[in-house]
């Protein structure tokens, strides 16, 4: 009766391997993705770059000026999880992202796959890239062949057991990992609306950080957009929401200023990791900080998605 048990639990011990192995198993790209592709333009490809704010993370830390460019990474992401490392996007072939075909850089962006067929981190935010077109993905990666080549490897992640294991990730995309809008938007919407909700949801990725997150970090996309606890801890990133503790009382105008020259209707600038962001915003055209807005103003409103802070101490 004994080895009858045994038996069967190690059957089923076999079974349960083998359906994680499956389930967690990288995707690649579709068909239907890999032939929408297309050669890429690097002039349209520039415009993406800004939208999606890549030299704020993969430029040398602290970098102004031209060496905004040189994409060597190195920044560091301190966050529950471990300590991430913005890798070396370069055109470098030895260090960089040189020797990979667009086909290669869509799976990163789109999938979260590597050349190698492993899982990338969801700190490099391709759960919103997933929403991309895919000519715009091959538009960016023309424009990133076009930047200085960067030698040297910037610094692997520093993760503890269990997240060091990137299998485990296929799980998280399962749960994820979507390609489709966060909120319906009116079958009536204007098209400005339509496409800011391309932009923040897709390219901008203004979701991974404005909006709070699960224990294994996953989006709650029932609070979009209404304010986290910053991914390292430390401080909280703010409700852009129509809702209380929001941007409710701010003008589509008083967003597209703050998105152009950093200043806030009450005068104030905008602060900390927002601000390497609007330097990228700056560089967009105004039509694309108008669609912004347009959209900002029509997401569903909600309170703030972290608990109050505490007022600071006294002198």
């Amino acid at each position: 009766m004994l080895r009858r048990i045994a038996v069967a639990l190690v059957v089923l011990a076999a079974i349960g391997a083998a359906a994680f192995w499956f389930l967690t198993r990288p995707q690649s790209l579709s068909a239907e993705q890999a032939a929408a592709l297309g050669s890429g333009d690097a002039q349209r490809g520039e415009r993406m770059f800004h939208v999606a704010g890549c030299a704020s993370c993969h430029a040398r830390p602290k970098s102004t000026g031209p060496a905004r460019l040189e994409l060597a990474g190195g920044l560091e992401l301190k966050t529950p999880f471990g300590t991430f490392v913005a890798p070396n996007i370069s055109p470098d072939p030895n260090d960089g992202i040189g020797a990979w075909r667009v086909e290669d850089f869509a799976a990163a962006m789109l999938k979260g796959v590597a050349p190698d067929g492993s899982h990338l981190y969801p700190a490099f935010p391709y759960a919103s890239y997933a929403r991309m077109k895919p000519a715009d993905v091959a538009d960016l990666f023309a424009y990133l062949k076009t930047l200085p080549t960067v030698a040297g490897k910037a610094p692997p992640h520093r993760l503890g057991f269990p997240f060091n294991i990137r299998r485990g990730l296929g799980l998280w995309k399962l749960l994820y990992l979507d390609d489709q809008p966060v909120i319906a938007l009116a079958a009536d919407a204007p098209a400005a609306v339509r496409e800011g909700q391309y932009l923040v949801e897709g390219p901008g990725h203004c979701g991974e950080c404005h909006t709070p997150r699960d224990l294994v970090g996953g989006p709650l996309t029932d609070e979009w957009l209404a304010g986290a606890v910053a991914a390292e801890g430390k401080g909280t990133i703010p409700n852009i929401t129509p809702g209380p503790g929001g941007i409710g009382d701010w003008s589509e105008g008083d967003i597209t200023t703050a998105l152009k020259d950093g200043f806030k209707p009450d005068f104030d600038t905008l602060g900390g990791s927002m601000v390497e962001v609007q330097q990228s915003l700056a560089l967009l055209p105004d039509a694309d900080r108008a669609a912004i807005a347009a959209y900002l103003k029509a997401v569903p409103p909600h309170e703030n998605g972290y608990a109050a802070q505490p007022a600071p101490a006294a002198n």
